[in-house]
């Protein structure tokens, strides 16, 4: 999903996004959405949300969890990676 309209994006949502310190190198931090800071139902840039961990940037990727599987969706890049499941 594109991170540049609000309307795709939800508060408890996986995503990475571009703090500002990082956006000369590009590095992702990834997160779960607590607050979308953007007004405007669209950004050029990404729309800015508060991480639950506190950190703000701008949503780069959506990310979906189907079960341990996470995918990120992007308009130029299709990333999939493996999140192994911790056991108890």
């Amino acid at each position: 999903m594109d991170g540049r309209k609000r309307s795709n994006i939800k508060p408890g949502q996986l995503v990475h996004i571009v703090q500002k310190e990082d956006q000369r190198t590009g590095d992702l931090t990834e997160g779960y959405v607590a607050r979308i800071l953007t007004k405007s139902p669209q950004h050029p840039h990404g729309i800015k949300v508060k991480l639950e961990t506190g950190e703000v940037g701008r949503v780069k990727e959506i990310l979906e969890r189907v079960g341990t599987l996470v995918i990120g969706l992007q308009t130029t890049l299709f990333c999939l990676y493996f999140v192994p499941k911790i056991l108890i």
